[in-house]
C-alpha cells in the first residue's frame, strides 16, 4: 500500500519537473496599442426598420396573487411563546 503511494507521489512530483524548466521571456512584451483617429472623417444615415409602430397601450390590471394569511399572528405567538 506504501509502495502504490510512493510510486504516485513519484510520478506526480516528475511530471511537474518539466513546467519548471521552461524559460521565462527575457523582454517584456508590449501589450497597450494607441490608434489614432483623429484625421478621419465618419459619415452615414439613419437606417430605420421598414413597416408600421405599434404602440401597446397600457397593461391589464389584475388583483395581488398574494394572499395574507389569517392566522399568521397566532403562529408568530405561538413560536415566540416557545422560546
Amino acid at each position: 500500500m506504501f509502495a502504490r503511494i510512493f510510486a504516485a507521489a513519484t510520478i506526480l512530483a516528475l511530471a511537474a519537473v518539466p513546467a519548471l524548466a521552461q524559460p521565462k521571456d527575457k523582454e517584456p512584451k508590449a501589450k497597450v496599442k494607441v490608434y489614432d483617429f483623429s484625421g478621419d472623417t465618419i459619415e452615414g444615415d439613419l437606417i430605420k426598420p421598414e413597416g408600421t409602430n405599434i404602440d401597446v397601450g397600457g397593461f391589464a390590471k389584475h388583483s395581488s396573487l398574494i394572499r395574507i394569511r389569517q392566522d399568521f399572528i397566532a403562529e408568530i405567538l405561538k413560536s415566540a411563546e416557545d422560546l
